[in-house]
């Protein structure tokens, strides 16, 4: 029987992308990650937990939180069979990847975050995971974009408990806002792309569909009903966009499930655009 024990804290091993370091540094200065809080994992364990703070590989040591499960009975997952990509989908990714950036967080000692984000409007807000923020120390903020520039972005707003965050940019970035799916509209079954930075790779897109929908997963101390899906969504992807075939958002990836921490294995959740939109506009609205 599954016991739920935690989704999305800012804890356990953290990566931080030689490409992508938080203070600008280069590659030789980049800390490796290690554990904050090690501890055991037993054979045949299910780990759910936020996309940045899986652990990258087995020897690092314990992942954030989990949702743990008896996986005794069930095999090796095995890797899965290429398949040809809809014309949809590859229509959608254009629109997508120029309103996805990388969020660097860093605290000027050596230590700092890397994730996703997309541009949700024209003033060039973005969205982001809270958790990528805290766990970075939010002292300094940059994002880097499509183009390859790095500006300073603002925090607008943060919502802990939604595990969501609003940054803005300088209008100089000329971020392309990306359409957000109508609420209720999202289906079991519709081919979906994960679009963001995993192991700082920007740009990066992946496909797959919505396996389930109002899946119950719990960020931190608080019970969230997610979108789930396929997509491979590893380090990184945090804060990106879920897109479906029309380009539109979703969801923001947040949380992976794993098998004693070994990266994704087609398990992935996201936060979904109904509850992302309400989040937004109320920090939007507070913050300006």
């Amino acid at each position: 029987m599954a016991v739920q024990t935690g989704l999305g804290e800012p804890r356990g091993p953290w990566f931080v992308s030689p490409e992508l370091d938080p203070d600008g540094r280069g590659r030789g200065d980049v800390p490796a990650a290690g554990p904050d809080r090690p501890g055991p994992l037993g054979p045949g364990r299910l780990l759910v937990a936020a996309a940045a703070v899986v652990a990258l590989s087995t020897a690092a040591g314990a992942v954030a939180g989990g949702w743990v499960a008896n996986l005794d009975e069930l095999t090796e997952p095995s890797a899965a069979s290429a398949a040809p990509v809809p014309a949809e989908l590859v229509t959608a990714a254009e629109r997508t990847v120029p309103g996805v950036v990388s969020v660097l967080v860093g605290n000027g000692r050596g230590r700092g975050a890397t994730g996703s984000g997309f541009a949700v409007d024209d003033q060039q807000h973005i969205i982001t995971n809270d958790h990528i923020l805290a766990r970075g120390g939010g002292t300094t903020v940059a994002v880097e974009l499509p183009d390859g520039r790095r500006v300073p972005a603002e925090v607008v707003g943060r919502e802990p408990r939604s595990d969501l965050a609003v940054l803005r940019v300088p209008a100089s970035a000329g971020l392309a806002p990306l359409p957000l799916a109508k609420p209720g509209s999202t289906r079991v079954g519709e081919p979906v792309l994960a679009v963001g930075s995993p192991l700082g790779l920007s740009g990066t897109v992946t496909a797959g569909i919505v396996s389930a929908l109002d899946r119950q997963v719990q960020l931190g101390e608080n019970r969230h009903t997610a979108v789930q899906t396929d997509a491979s969504i590893n380090p990184g992807n945090s804060g990106g966009p879920l897109v479906n075939a029309r380009g539109e958002v979703v969801g923001v990836n947040t949380a992976i499930a794993t098998i004693d921490g070994n990266g994704s294995i087609g398990i992935g959740f996201a936060i979904p655009i109904d509850q992302v939109q309400q989040t937004a506009d109320t920090i939007i609205g507070r913050g300006g």
